[in-house]
């Protein structure tokens, strides 16, 4: 799914207005890995929720594949996925897939089976455990199952892993590259951790601070899996930084 966004803005009002994006022009094409990084209350996580529809823009356009977000959505086109994964406490793992999947079966003519996307996640063997039951791994493994279910064209993924354990959050990134790459949706991933924008996109986008803004835009050539201790890893995770860095200066 194309994300095209022209001249968004968005400022909150609650109670003294607070711009949150000013003049955000953005291209994505479809099918490509896309980071979204920058300092905190800058509008990442605004700008998630605007391509969502969940707030509306002050000014401004998006388009999905030439679709209002309202429309995407009506489609069931836009998936969402956030450090808490929302799971439904009184079904069990099979049965908040199953939920999924009926709710998308009036849309879909073929679709994976509850139990192939419990496979693919690695929770075949926990089908009938609660959510409370599940570590928060594992949680967010039945969420990117159910992610994987809905079928949809666009991924929209704000800091999914950033409440877990540093090996869990490696993990959990290598099994979404899996995931991710046979049929390749559009993804927008927000993160603090320039690292983990690396080591996953195939482009990383840095917003100044509030208003954020696009100050940098980096295309990641690098083959998965990605090393750390090569020297163009970290020539890039230097050019990131220091964009990163002068944003948050000039705005000082």
């Amino acid at each position: 799914m194309k994300v095209e966004i022209a001249a968004l803005n968005h400022t909150f009002f609650t109670p003294q207005p607070r711009p949150a994006l000013l003049n955000l022009d953005l291209h994505i094409p479809s099918g490509q890995f896309a980071a979204i990084i920058g300092p905190s209350g800058c509008g990442k996580s605004t700008l998630l929720r605007l391509i969502a529809g969940l707030l509306q823009p002050t000014s401004g356009s998006i388009l999905l594949d030439g679709k209002t977000p309202a429309e995407a959505n009506a489609a069931r086109q836009v998936a969402w996925l956030a450090q808490s994964p929302a799971l439904l406490p009184w079904l069990t793992v099979e049965g908040n897939i199953a939920l999924a999947r009926k709710l998308l079966a009036t849309r879909l003519n073929h679709q994976m089976s509850v139990q192939q996307a419990l496979q693919r996640v690695g929770l075949e063997n926990a089908a009938r455990a609660y959510p409370f039951t599940l570590s928060g791994g594992m949680q967010q493994r039945l969420a990117l199952a159910r992610l994987l279910i809905q079928n949809a064209g666009l991924w929209l993924m704000d800091e999914p892993f950033a409440a877990l354990d540093e090996i869990t959050r490696e993990q959990l990134a290598a099994m979404l590259l899996d995931l991710w790459q046979p049929a390749q949706p559009t993804v927008l991933w927000v993160t603090h951790n320039i690292y983990e924008a690396l080591r996953l996109a195939e482009r990383v986008i840095v917003l100044s601070p509030a208003p954020g803004q696009m100050v940098a835009d980096f295309s990641v050539a690098l083959p998965h899996p990605r090393r750390e201790d090569t020297p163009a890893f970290q020539n890039l995770l230097y050019e990131v930084r220091t964009a990163l860095n002068q944003a948050v200066e000039a705005a000082a």
